[in-house]
């Protein structure tokens, strides 16, 4: 099914410490047919863009979609029988990574992970979790893929701890991403130098944003100052990453981070009055998440770096 979006735009300049000052444009990309809900999650480098609409909520549930530019249409992205899904990652073959749900209780619902192959083709699913007994309800989550095919997520084992992974497609090779003195993982995205990023929580409960070279190489960790929790949810081949942080009063603020030089800046909607947060960024620099409206609307959202 097909259906017309609209969009809106806006300018703003934004600085944070440790960084130049840059400019960024904003679009804002809804669902006409859900106007109160909408996240915006992975970008590939045509600039073809995957989300969903609905909250979750029992009665909301979570729809999956692709939009392309103009990005005057969407289209269903669904995973085949299921009640809601997530698209969270696409790669240039148009590979979409991301989880779905048997159930919409808007609590305690399944998550299970899948990858989907080319609009183009016959929908296929591939579980990249082995199925892990005893947990319930059972939660894995697959939430990038880049141009090998190796997918980031995480899972959820028996003892409710949260794991990341990657897994390559092309040759099911599985591995388990472990962070030292860590008492949670996940793995978030991942680019094509093998470059992972994700966040975790550290001894002291705070939850710590972090980039790790291929083959568990160096780990650079990253919180923004005074903060308690950073997450980094996108990366690109240049290793500029990209999520947000809550401040004091809860409220959270999209992060544009370079890890090789520790620079970073805050990127925040001008529409985000209660948040914003950047999930992707591909590698001409567009970025895409959601904000928070005044209303407590959610609305998906597209940022260009203005040259």
């Amino acid at each position: 099914m097909r259906m017309m979006i609209y969009t809106c735009a806006a300018l703003a300049l934004l600085v944070s410490a440790g960084a130049s000052a840059q400019s960024f444009s904003f679009q804002t990309l809804d669902n006409p047919g859900d106007p109160t809900f909408n996240q915006l999650l992975g970008i590939n480098d045509d600039g073809t863009i995957v989300g969903y609409f609905g909250s979750g909520q029992s009665g909301h549930p979570n729809q999956a979609y692709e939009i392309s530019p103009p990005y005057t249409e969407y289209t269903g992205r669904n995973q085949n029988g299921s009640v809601q899904t997530q698209a969270t990652g696409i790669n240039n073959a148009g590979f979409i990574t991301g989880f779905w749900s048997n159930t919409n209780m808007g609590v305690g619902d399944a998550n299970f992970a899948f990858l989907l192959e080319p609009i183009v083709s016959k929908d296929a699913s591939i579980n990249t979790i082995p199925r892990l007994t005893g947990v319930a309800p059972p939660t894995s989550q697959a939430l990038g893929i880049n141009n090998s095919d190796v997918v980031a997520g995480f899972f959820v084992d028996v003892n409710g701890v949260s794991h990341g992974f990657t897994y390559s497609v092309r040759t099911a090779a599985y591995t388990t991403i472990s962070i030292k003195n860590a008492s949670s993982t996940s793995a978030t995205g991942i680019n094509d130098n093998g470059q992972v990023c994700g966040f975790y929580v550290n001894a002291k409960g705070n939850t710590v944003g972090f980039v790790r070279n291929s083959n568990g190489g160096v780990l650079t960790s990253f919180t923004v100052p005074h903060m308690t929790f950073t997450q980094i949810l996108g990366i690109n081949n240049s290793g500029v990453a990209v999520g947000f942080y809550n401040d004091a009063n809860g409220i959270s603020h999209g992060l544009y981070y370079t890890p090789s030089t520790g620079a970073w800046l805050t990127v925040d909607d001008p529409s985000g009055i209660l948040g914003t947060v950047i999930n992707g960024i591909n590698n001409n620099n567009q970025l895409v998440g959601f904000y928070t409206d005044a209303a407590g609307n959610v609305h998906g959202m597209l940022i260009n770096v203005v040259p």
